[in-house]
């Protein structure tokens, strides 16, 4: 059994959650209520789940304590078994009674995606061996090695010197793989007084991505370049193309109705009830890391391969999209209404001119051909124009 340290606040909240399960429990079931609890205090020995974003498989916990930080404390066998990495997103703890009584299938939408986020399955137990290699790389030792500073000293890779640090790796398969962490410091606090992460105080991606990078150049043994460059092809890259993939396979959605096309009809409304259409995935899902990968990839160096790519990215987005309109004010237009007008009375002042017809038709359709061109290549400038 995984012992888990929870938020006081979170521990407030599942007051109230336990006493609708209790609640449930007596006038529902006809049974005794289950948790009887009046203060966060009374939680303590009481079992919970812990689900991760974007999973489907709940870890079971028991809370052993409460912390003012907005943060779970457990060993990373807890945490490496939700499948996260630490990456700043906010886990869920639910009661372990409440995921029992009040959970159905049926509750969860029949979307793509509408399984996550939802406790499917429920692991009581953890195998050390199981979970992610981020778990078996932690030190557990009470002091570290001569040899490890000396190691540090040549800047040699960390795997150099992996048996002759106890870290949990060492241990697979025994029985202290469960017992005798130590730490190299004696501490009475393992919180500081800023209780949220940036992570989750900083609103856009891109202010959590700039904080990311500053760190990392602040950090001697990181280097920017492959922050940037692992960002770029593991998170932005591919969730440009996806999406893309997705705008122009999608269907459209009844707002009134529900019902779902795969093309506008042609009367341009739905079949069904003449409801309005919206489509599945917007413009704005497409193209909302495109400005972000084409800043960072030309501030850093990613390698020329990695910059082309988000290159071709926005050459193929502007060709999928029309520039964003720009509202003409009523002087412009009113001024450009009197310059066409004595252009007009110019030209019918001139004289009438003998032509070649053949001649005529052929300047036509080469000049029809240029201008098709250059709309094209105005249209793309346009578009990546406005990316920067």
């Amino acid at each position: 059994m995984q012992d888990v340290i929870i938020p006081y606040e979170a521990g407030t909240f599942l007051v109230s959650v336990a006493k609708y399960v209790d609640n449930l429990l007596t006038h529902h079931y006809n049974l005794e209520p289950y948790y009887n609890v009046d203060t966060p205090e009374d939680f303590i020995g009481h079992l919970i789940i812990g689900l991760a974003p974007h999973t489907s498989v709940g870890i079971v916990g028991r809370v052993v304590g409460f912390t003012n930080a907005q943060a779970c404390f457990a060993t990373p066998y807890w945490h490496s078994a939700k499948r996260r990495d630490c990456d700043g997103d906010g886990d869920s703890i639910i009661l372990l009674m409440d995921v029992l009584l009040n959970f159905s299938k049926k509750f969860l939408p029949s979307i793509i995606g509408g399984l996550m986020d939802a406790p499917l399955l429920i692991q009581p137990l953890i195998l050390p061996r199981e979970v992610q290699r981020q778990a078996h790389h932690m030190d557990v030792a009470s002091c570290y090695p001569l040899e490890f500073y000396e190691v540090t000293l040549r800047n040699e890779s960390p795997s150099s010197i992996a048996k002759s640090m106890d870290i949990i790796k060492n241990r697979l398969g025994k029985k202290e793989q469960f017992t005798g962490f130590h730490f190299t410091h004696e501490t009475d606090a393992i919180t500081v007084k800023q209780s949220r992460s940036s992570y989750s105080t900083l609103v856009t991606l891109n202010e959590k991505l700039d904080r990311q990078i500053e760190l990392a150049e602040k950090i001697h043994a990181v280097n920017p370049d492959e922050v940037v460059k692992s960002v770029l092809r593991t998170h932005l890259l591919p969730d440009i193309i996806g999406n893309t993939k997705a705008f122009t396979s999608q269907r459209f959605r009844c707002k009134s109705c529900g019902a779902k096309f795969r093309r506008v009809p042609m009367r341009g409304n739905c079949l069904n009830c003449g409801g309005e259409l919206q489509p599945s995935v917007t413009r704005g899902s497409v193209e909302k890391y495109l400005q972000l990968g084409l800043r960072l990839s030309n501030k850093y160096d990613v390698g020329e391969y990695l910059r082309s790519r988000f290159v071709l990215a926005a050459e193929e987005l502007a060709t999928l999209f029309e520039p964003e309109a720009h509202q003409t004010d009523m002087v412009d237009y009113v001024s450009n209404s009197h310059s066409i007008g004595e252009e007009f009375e110019e030209h019918t002042a001139v004289e009438p001119i003998s032509v070649n017809m053949e001649l005529l038709m052929e300047d036509s359709i080469q000049g029809e051909e240029k201008k098709h061109t250059l709309r094209k290549e105005k249209v793309k400038e346009v578009y990546q124009a406005t990316l920067f």
